[in-house]
């Protein structure tokens, strides 16, 4: 069953000789608790790509499907209150609050809409990325690895249908970065989530179930093809 899907998505940018296709007519169905992974060399549209999936950025042209909702036929407010519940976002310089310690932040999505945390299952998210003993702790306090630990927990928080993270070990080391990968995909199957990861790392990407390559905003491989 396909819980996300693009209909002839473009975006460009500039114009004229200036134009840029940075996603150019793609048609792409991702199916329910998949881990996906998008590469391609600098420039060849995964962000872009990425970020029309989750909301952020509005193509010109086709239609984005995420849970059967068309999602940019939604007003603003009701769009960002869908992305808050739905999407869980994993960025590459992790997009924490600094005032705010581990707990804070892992939970401030479901506050900003009002709602009340279940206690359980974010202590269980804790114990599950080993930061039970974080979460007093402030986010200058914390290495990079665990900052992006911190960073999935609250991508998990809302339970949300897909988890879209954008080159989430492109700001750690070796060690760190495996270990994020290795944790997502384990948050990933035992939260039976779906996962999207842009990466411009092949071993990142063969963590992944299926690989899409991107080249000029074009889709010119994709491992699921039969």
């Amino acid at each position: 069953m396909s819980l996300l899907e693009l209909h002839r998505v473009r975006k460009s940018y500039g114009y004229d000789e200036n134009k840029i296709d940075a996603v150019s007519n793609v048609d792409l169905f991702i199916e329910e608790g998949s881990f996906v992974a998008i590469v391609g060399t600098s420039g060849s549209g995964k962000s872009t790509l990425l970020h029309i999936m989750g909301g952020l950025n509005k193509p010109q042209k086709g239609t984005v499907l995420l849970e059967g909702k068309s999602i940019y036929e939604m007003r603003d407010d009701q769009l960002s209150r869908f992305r808050r519940r739905r999407i869980g976002f994993v960025f590459q310089f992790f997009n924490l609050i600094g005032n705010l310690n581990v707990y804070e932040n892992i939970v401030l999505p479901i506050h900003l809409d009002h709602l009340k945390e279940n206690q359980e299952y974010i202590d269980e998210i804790l114990n599950t990325l080993n930061l039970e003993d974080k979460k007093e702790a402030f986010v200058k306090e914390l290495s990079g690895g665990q900052q992006q630990r911190v960073a999935i927990a609250r991508a998990l928080a809302c339970k949300p249908a897909i988890i879209l993270a954008d080159e989430p070990t492109g700001n750690l080391d070796g060690k760190s970065s495996q270990e994020v990968i290795e944790l997502l995909k384990f948050s990933q199957k035992k939260y039976k989530q779906t996962l999207v990861v842009v990466t411009h790392d092949e071993t990142i990407a063969s963590y992944a179930d299926r690989i899409i390559t991107l080249e000029d905003g074009r889709i010119v491989g994709d491992t699921d093809e039969k």
